[in-house]
């Protein structure tokens, strides 16, 4: 098979390369010839890794894996596993040149690059890829691109990132070229259209410097159509799209379409879809106070629509007005697209968030138990839960199960992506203003927020498979200020998991409506956008001047200009989407059955 055939050629001259790299570093050779051989060793790989992705993700990882130490949560000795790979070499390369005496440690780090290459190659010796696993990977490499490529996720110090992009996008060509004939025969005119947006790509890339790409026109103008007319020449091949349910949905064509992400993707069972009825009967209890211990409050009460389902609070006001509840209200708004939930990343499902809140002493001090009861004695509430759960048993009693199922569907309806950003990366140039432009830039580059809140959620679910959501150790201190004092005392997800080197770690927040959410932080320690960007600008904590021996945010000042940070923030402002919300809670019972039949859901992609 032509693509094998050719991907054996690849791991043959990334070999080289590394070979090469090894001779340079152990001869001593100039400071420029070993960083072009390192650089020359990054390119080889992105002709790799297309199927080297797809097929050993854990050897990819192994060989391009960020360079920040991991601990296994199930490890009870918490032992730190020190990084290596490729990316850790380029922190010997980059800024600066190792010094002399860490010569060996690069040669180390060189060997175990060569060795985990043999995995590869053994890997590669029993693939037999379908037209459908090719054409996947090839449209799921060019999201790779668009989302960790260009923002420099794996470049993190070297100027690579334009060049590797250019490399990455020739092995999509390269795994595509065999089906090409095929196009040219049953549509002339997409096999033209693709081949030109291919010279087109390569001609962008190779007449542009990291210093000046334009980034953002990169993706509307050459990345997102090129993802489109492959999945176009898939269809008029005749190749279907894997049926398996994915948060990326396996038929879309760009990250920034309608209905591109499937909120099923991250629930429980993927064999039951939420259904209409049961997310607008969770509506009406997340207006309900029938979830709360007493019956003074309910979800709604700190998660406001009108706020995008938070409250402008610091810390929400504690049950029973007795002081504050640990954290600060997070936006709902596409809460469901993610792995874990709470800032601690303590659970994994909705369904779970939903019974921790509710049992929560200082949140909802309730029980669904208590709750159950209390709605099956309603008659209204009876009827529409067995309206809601009509295909399976009929119960006599309102379940608990049901109580969390209703209200994880309407969180799971809470999907909103077509704010200007996404209209602007459809076509609708208009969408975005001069400087939100710009500030898409500095957030794709200079600034380097992409590197952790990943297009096109703007969160910490890790693409192009959306399969984990990261935390990070900021160093937010416990009080706004350029001169701290002290860290924050919340320990985070090192407080879950008691594991040390997780201490202060938080998840990573989405920053869609970002511009109604504040104040930000875990503990809303700061009021302002603007705040946020120059803590940030200063390198967290650590840059600010406190001991963080665990941050993995860069202590590297930022250096943005003042016109950057106000293009920073016109950007953040047009990632702001609240459509359908509506400003005002359900009708309440008894009205409730014909009120809900009156309830307007907004539809996307087709579920809810």
């Amino acid at each position: 098979m032509q693509v094998l055939r050719q991907y054996g050629q690849d791991l043959t001259q990334l070999d080289s390369a590394v070979a090469r790299l090894r001779h340079a570093v152990a001869t001593g050779q100039q400071a420029e010839r070993q960083r072009q051989a390192f650089l020359a060793a990054r390119r080889a790989w992105k002709r790799v890794e297309l199927l080297a992705e797809y097929y050993s993700p854990s050897t990819a990882k192994l060989l391009n894996g960020p360079a920040l130490g991991e601990v296994e949560e199930f490890d009870q000795q918490q032992r730190v596993h020190a990084p290596e790979g490729l990316q850790v070499l380029e922190t010997y390369f980059y800024p600066a040149l190792y010094k002399p005496a860490q010569r060996e440690e690069v040669l180390e780090q060189v060997a175990f690059v060569q060795s985990s290459l043999l995995g590869l190659h053994h890997a590669a010796e029993t693939l037999s890829p379908t037209d459908r696993h090719l054409f996947d990977a090839a449209r799921l490499e060019v999201f790779r691109v668009m989302t960790l490529g260009i923002p420099g996720f794996d470049t993190p110090a070297s100027p690579g990132a334009v060049p590797e992009a250019a490399e990455a996008l020739a092995a999509v060509q390269a795994t595509i070229a065999p089906y090409q004939p095929q196009l040219r025969t049953r549509h002339p005119s997409l096999a033209v259209r693709l081949d030109s947006t291919f010279r087109a790509v390569q001609a962008y890339l190779g007449h542009s410097s990291a210093a000046h790409f334009d980034r953002l026109e990169f993706l509307v103008a050459y990345a997102n159509p090129l993802s489109q007319q492959l999945w176009a020449m898939q269809q008029t091949l005749g190749i279907p799209a894997f049926k398996e349910v994915r948060a990326l949905r396996p038929d879309a064509g760009s990250l920034f379409e309608v209905g591109a992400f499937d909120a099923v993707g991250f629930a429980p069972t993927s064999t039951v879809r939420p259904t209409v009825a049961q997310a607008a009967l969770g509506r009406q209890l997340f207006f309900d106070p029938v979830l709360s211990g007493n019956g003074s409050r309910s979800c709604a009460s700190c998660h406001q629509p009108t706020r995008a389902f938070t409250d402008g609070q610091a810390k929400s006001v504690a049950y029973g007005g007795r002081g504050v509840v640990l954290r600060n209200a997070p936006t709902l708004l596409n809460a469901a697209l993610q792995r874990t939930q709470f800032y601690d990343g303590r659970v994994s499902f909705l369904e779970d968030q939903v019974a921790s809140v509710v049992a929560s002493p200082v949140e909802m001090h309730g029980s669904l138990a208590t709750a159950a009861r209390l709605l099956s004695r309603n008659s209204s509430y009876r009827a529409a839960f067995a309206q809601a759960f009509a295909t399976e048993p009929q119960q006599t009693a309102v379940q608990e199960q049901h109580v969390k199922t209703v209200l994880a569907a309407y969180l799971r309806s809470l999907i909103r992506l077509d704010a200007p950003l996404d209209k602007y990366m459809r076509g609708q140039r208009e969408a975005l203003s001069p400087s939100a432009r710009r500030g898409a830039n500095v957030f794709l580059g200079k600034a380097k927020c992409a590197t952790c809140h990943f297009l096109p959620l703007f969160n910490g679910t890790v693409p192009p498979g959306f399969e984990r959501t990261e935390a990070e150790v900021l160093g937010t201190p416990a009080r706004a200020s350029r001169r701290p004092r002290s860290l924050d005392s919340d320990l985070g997800r090192g407080g879950a998991t008691g594991i040390r080197w997780q201490e202060h770690a938080f998840k990573t927040p989405s920053l869609r409506n970002i511009a109604l959410t504040a104040p930000y932080m875990h503990q809303g320690a700061y009021r302002t956008l603007e705040e946020v960007i120059d803590f940030y600008d200063q390198g967290g904590g650590a840059g600010l001047g406190l001991d963080v021996p665990n941050q993995t945010l860069p202590a590297d000042k930022l250096h943005l200009t003042t016109q950057e940070k106000h293009d920073l923030v016109s950007f953040l402002h047009a990632l702001t989407d609240t459509a359908g919300l509506g400003h005002s809670a359900p009708r309440r019972l008894p009205q409730f059955p014909s009120a809900m039949a009156r309830l307007n859901y907004r539809k996307v992609g087709g579920h809810y």
